[in-house]
């Protein structure tokens, strides 16, 4: 059994698997000897997750205290299905009955785990299972210890993005590296027009995007601006930032960031609007789920559709990764955006507008009050539309729009979040049990 398992097992991508081997007998842990040699070797690999399966009946005391060693790394447990029973009538196991013992001790330790069931290992549900604890622990890995970065001062009317770096640090260790606008600006207007990464950067912009509609001072700007956020990423090893992306920027530069966050965001390092921390965390997490594979984008939202159920408009003025444009559609770097039109304010020149691309969909937002974290996750499907709307938008349809504006008006959601192609529910609510994070579903 223990064979077929690990056969299971490596055919899950992402997974390398640490076992006992070659230090206990037939590489399964039997007793507390067995217990703190494989405690050992699992320290020294620094492993991001355990996953305790009972062969037979299993030894509930090793496994726990396994289980205790690693208590703040993700856990998964499963048990295993019998064989037909001896030609005497005997049985050949007694797994579950060794699953209840070691879940009641995880239950008594509140050492929180996910239970992949009672299987043969070479069914295809459980190893859905499994790839879904991949994702989890690439989740948790990459979340704690995660530093942000903070681009100037949030609007001075949005209070829906405060957030507290005190709590981010007690409950997750991360740190929020702050940098001013101006020392970003001052950055951005040395680097020389000749420079070959700003070259390098206008090529790959010519390339996804059509420029026309900004002047080509501005593109390099935009070219300038994406390069120096790009250095402070990765000099101070960001995960992402949260970005003052209008009038203050706009003011002294002569230039909003929107399409370069987009392009940062491709590049793995996630950007929000309105310096919204919380908002790039919530950027993290789907990023993370997806193994870095699908960029995320940060999102409002907004109305619903005027004549379809249940769909409503996912949008912002321009801050789309480009990887995520609509099929038949190409990027549009345009000089003015609609918000700046509603807000009132010059938001110009630097918004990267089209219609995000169709398929399913993840939709996020990471709350936090009085110090307690809560998620909302829920999900839905993005439809191709024959509309030109401005910003960087699509439709979404969702089971029952009602109820998720019920939910993120009374549960405390705010207008912004998150959006992810493909359906990463389960890793991210999952991931939330082993955070510490309330899961809202939706």
């Amino acid at each position: 059994m223990r064979e077929r398992c690990l056969k299971s097992f490596s055919k899950i991508e992402g997974l390398s698997i640490v076992v006992p081997e070659k230090i206990t007998k037939n590489g399964i842990v039997r007793d507390d000897a067995d217990a703190d040699k494989t405690i050992d070797l699992f320290r020294q690999e620094e492993i991001d997750g355990l996953i305790i399966g009972t062969m037979t009946f299993g030894d509930e005391v090793s496994a726990l205290t396994i289980a205790s060693a690693f208590s703040g790394k993700p856990l998964l447990l499963f048990g295993t299905k019998e064989a037909p029973f001896t030609p005497d009538g005997g049985r050949r196991s007694d797994s579950f009955c060794g699953t209840l013992s070691i879940s009641s001790g995880l239950y008594r330790r509140k050492i929180p785990f996910l239970f992949a069931g009672i299987v043969f290992p070479e069914e295809n549900g459980f190893q859905d299972t499994v790839q879904e604890f991949v994702r989890t622990c690439f989740i948790v890995k990459g979340f704690i210890g995660a530093r942000v970065g903070l681009v100037g001062p949030r609007p001075e009317r949005f209070e829906t993005c405060i957030f507290s770096e005190d709590n981010m640090m007690k409950q997750f260790k991360q740190r929020v590296v702050p940098v001013s606008l101006l020392d970003i600006v001052d950055q951005a207007n040395a680097v020389k027009d000749n420079d070959p990464e700003v070259q390098k950067t206008l090529k790959a912009m010519r390339k996804e995007a059509d420029l026309s509609g900004i002047e080509e001072e501005s593109a390099r700007k935009l070219a300038k601006l994406e390069i120096v956020l790009k250095r402070f990423a990765e000099e101070k090893q960001l995960l992402g930032m949260g970005v003052q992306c209008w009038t203050a920027i706009q003011r002294i530069y002569g230039i909003t960031p929107c399409y370069a966050m987009g392009r940062l965001t491709d590049q793995g390092v996630m950007s929000s609007c309105e310096v919204d921390i919380y908002g790039t965390l919530t950027m993290l997490i789907q990023y993370l789920a997806s193994l870095k594979a699908v960029a995320p984008h940060f999102i409002d939202w907004t109305i619903k559709h005027q004549e379809k159920e249940n769909t409503f408009l996912s949008w912002h003025c321009g801050n789309a990764p480009p990887s995520l444009v609509c099929e038949g559609r190409k990027v549009q770097v345009k000089s003015q955006s609609i918000l700046g039109r509603v807000l009132g304010i010059d938001r110009s020149m630097g918004a990267g507008e089209f219609q995000l691309k169709s398929g399913v969909v993840t939709l996020c937002r990471l709350v936090e009050y009085d110090g307690k974290f809560k998620m909302l996750v829920t999900k839905g499907e993005v439809e191709k539309s024959d509309q030109n709307l401005r910003g960087s938008w699509c439709w979404v349809k969702v089971p029952n729009l009602d109820q998720l504006y019920r939910t993120l008006v009374e549960e405390g959601f705010i207008h912004h979040a998150s959006l992810v192609h493909g359906d990463y529910t389960k890793p991210i609510a999952d991931a939330c049990k082993f955070l510490g994070v309330e899961t809202v579903i939706s």
